[in-house]
């Protein structure tokens, strides 16, 4: 398969941005898609702090998440994970992550990943111009909006990845239903879960 999207003139890196509630093996395998057949070098997990769209009751602290992120990567040198956006000002917006990064980090390339579910409402992202003028988007299939017109725009590359519907939400009432998922997650997030006694009720 034809690697597109990456430029070859700099470090091409992936920004993975979500709150992983917990991260689960969804996110792990669209990461290892965009660096196996999209043509990136790295995945970089974003761990963002409470979104304010979000059910805070459900929403584990920045700290466990992050842990929980770390765990799943360990000891594989293509994906990093980034707690940046907890020390910034807050409700964080993409664009000022994507900048800061980029000032701190000026020999990479930086992609945005997101699922074509985020397109319906991306014009509502601060300075979302903006952000396609200066960064690329990397888009996988998610149920909905396959036809959105934003993925036929220069900036945006519609990536073929398999479609995964795994989500964080479903997990999370299966846990606290007492149903096991031990192949939703990496054994060792659910190892840990299980520890700290997350999602129970």
């Amino acid at each position: 398969m034809e690697k597109k999207g990456a430029s070859k003139s700099t470090r091409p890196t992936g920004l993975f941005f979500g709150s992983f509630n917990p991260i689960h093996n969804g996110h792990l395998c669209i990461a290892e898609y965009m660096i196996e057949f999209a043509g990136l070098k790295e995945v970089w997990f974003i761990v963002s702090p409470h979104n304010p769209l979000k059910d805070k009751a459900t929403l584990l602290s920045d700290q466990y998440r992050l842990d929980m992120v770390e765990t799943a990567i360990a000891g594989d040198d293509r994906f990093r994970v980034s707690d940046i956006e907890f020390h910034m000002p807050r409700p964080s917006y993409t664009i000022d992550t994507l900048t800061r990064l980029s000032e701190l980090h000026p020999g990479r390339d930086f992609f945005l990943i997101a699922g074509t579910d985020v397109l319906p409402s991306f014009h509502k992202w601060k300075n979302y111009e903006q952000l396609l003028l200066q960064y690329r988007l990397m888009i996988y299939p998610r149920h909905g909006s396959e036809n959105h017109p934003l993925l036929r725009h220069p900036s945006v590359t519609a990536v073929d990845a398999p479609r995964i519907e795994i989500s964080a939400s479903f997990i999370r009432q299966a846990i606290k239903e007492g149903r096991k998922v031990q192949y939703f997650l990496p054994h060792n997030v659910l190892s840990y879960i299980g520890k700290m006694g997350f999602y129970l009720r």
